[in-house]
């Protein structure tokens, strides 16, 4: 009888135990969920705020030229050359570069493609997506985040800067939102494209595997389709998500 009794024990400790881990493992993820997702709203806040500040600059213009006119014709010189340098500082810092109508998307990849650039980075891109999307804007940016931050750390390992590149197209395909990115790279030989998620665990590949595994819950939370081709010196990836 005591026998049973411990055995019975044992298995409730067990049982016990057992949930005690699964509601761990269960919390950490939560959190760690939440944790990202402050972390993400966060940065489409800040590129909202870049792309604000670039739509106010352009409303601004005519303002900025009567201003100069009004330097001019009082020929104070010094002080319209000084009003020039101001407004090239601050038109340096918020180039616009796409301008879709969508404005989630025109701030996300106005900041990464003027980042791309300042990293000598050549960047050619073709934008053209409804106002509206069904992909909410935290998903919308660990895929553009992920697929434009992966390709320019592919690109930086390229020596000869004449031969990085990022080129972009996003646009409506077969009614789904289309996303494609193709990048130079260092590879000069060809790999499977599960090499590169499978590397993503080691720190010499940096961050690009953990990226595109997140770009992958993505596509399977909206029922997306993800593809990536690998060629000598270019890596390609294309996504479709329904809109």
């Amino acid at each position: 009888m005591f026998i049973i009794w411990l055995a019975a024990g044992a298995a409730g400790t067990l049982i016990l135990l057992s949930i005690l881990i699964w509601l761990f493992r269960y919390l950490l993820e939560r959190r760690t969920l939440v944790w990202q997702s402050r972390l993400l709203s966060r940065n489409v806040e800040e590129v909202r705020s870049i792309y604000a500040r670039m739509r106010g600059w352009r409303h601004d213009y005519h303002s900025h030229l009567q201003t100069l006119k009004a330097y001019l014709a009082e020929e104070k010189l010094s002080e319209a050359r000084e009003y020039l340098d101001r407004l090239e500082t601050d038109l340096d810092e918020i180039r616009p570069m796409v301008e879709s109508g969508n404005v989630n998307l025109d701030a996300i990849l106005n900041a990464k493609l003027t980042l791309a650039l300042s990293r000598e980075i050549r960047v050619k891109q073709r934008v053209e997506v409804p106002e509206k999307l069904t992909v909410s804007d935290i998903d919308l940016c660990v895929v553009i985040g992920n697929l434009l931050d992966n390709a320019m750390e592919a690109c930086g390992k390229v020596d000869d800067t004449a031969g990085r590149f990022i080129r972009l197209y996003i646009g409506v395909l077969k009614g789904q939102l289309y996303i494609s990115v193709m990048n130079a790279t260092a590879d000069t030989v060809r790999k499977p494209p599960e090499a590169y998620v499978k590397e993503g665990a080691s720190e010499k590949t940096g961050n690009h595997g953990h990226g595109l595994k997140r770009i992958e819950r993505v596509v399977s939370k909206y029922g997306g389709y993800l593809n990536r081709k690998n060629e000598p010196g270019v890596f390609a990836t294309e996504v479709l998500l329904p809109l």
